[in-house]
């Protein structure tokens, strides 16, 4: 895990061992979200009280991009039910994993960030992305072009090739919520044997980038994205996992 390039946050780089799990091929799409709120009377993805991330002058650009992912009537926008789910709280993906685990009879829940960086590597080791060291627009959706960002947007999950563990949409499209809280340190004390993350924390962790990033440096593998709890966003998804 890690990079020695990089942020002092993703350093040392270090070698930590995961157990045998499984995760989602795909981040929870629109219609699979639709199914949970449908089932439970969950509430909606809708632009509720501004986010920490919206303040600064930044709440009307953040109400402009979020709008189109606004669902009506408990329905998700027309013509994005394949898109990846957005406009989602942490607590938001543990309540869907919750509903999961009930239907399906096994546990679901978020990968751990180790978990996470694992499965997005696709065993390559020592890479900046999962397919190489450069990046351009046929490998994943972020903003090529920062003039473009009120015309761009998520697109369908699998619109882009897979990593070699065969997971989509790992880099790009949304970031993607993962269990730990965040700590800058952690990598040097933390457990190298399944690590769970800090006990507590006042920031949370999103990882892979997406659609609105123009920033290459945050599309890596290793690049730990941290957020206030409150966090929601046009660019911020989920997907499920499971310990084997």
């Amino acid at each position: 895990m890690g990079a020695a390039d990089a942020d002092e946050d993703e350093r040392p780089i270090h070698r930590v061992f995961v157990s045998e799990f499984l995760i989602g091929r795909f981040p929870v799409t629109q219609d699979e979200y639709a199914r949970f709120v449908r089932a439970t009377g969950y509430p909606a993805p809708a632009i509720r009280a501004l986010p920490l991330i919206a303040a600064g002058g930044r709440d009307g650009l953040f109400t402009e991009l979020a709008a189109p992912y606004v669902w009506n009537d408990h329905e998700p926008p027309a013509g994005r039910g394949s898109h990846p789910i957005v406009l989602v709280r942490y607590d938001d993906a543990l309540a869907y994993c919750r509903w999961l685990s009930d239907a399906l009879g096994r546990p679901f829940r978020l990968a751990t960030e180790a978990e996470w960086e694992k499965a997005a590597r696709g065993a390559a080791e020592g890479l900046r992305y999962p397919w190489g060291n450069d990046v351009e627009p046929s490998y994943c959706n972020f903003l090529s072009d920062p003039s473009s960002k009120r015309q761009r947007g998520t697109r369908p999950t699998g619109t882009y090739p897979p990593n070699a563990y065969g997971l989509y949409d790992v880099i790009g499209n949304v970031w993607e919520w993962v269990s730990d809280w965040y700590s800058s340190d952690y990598y040097g004390s933390g457990d190298m044997r399944d690590p769970p993350g800090p006990a507590s924390g006042n920031m949370r962790i999103v990882r892979g980038g997406s659609w609105v990033n123009d920033d290459v440096s945050m599309l890596r593998c290793a690049y730990r994205h941290k957020v206030p709890p409150d966090t929601y966003a046009h660019s911020v998804g989920f997907r499920v996992a499971s310990s084997a």
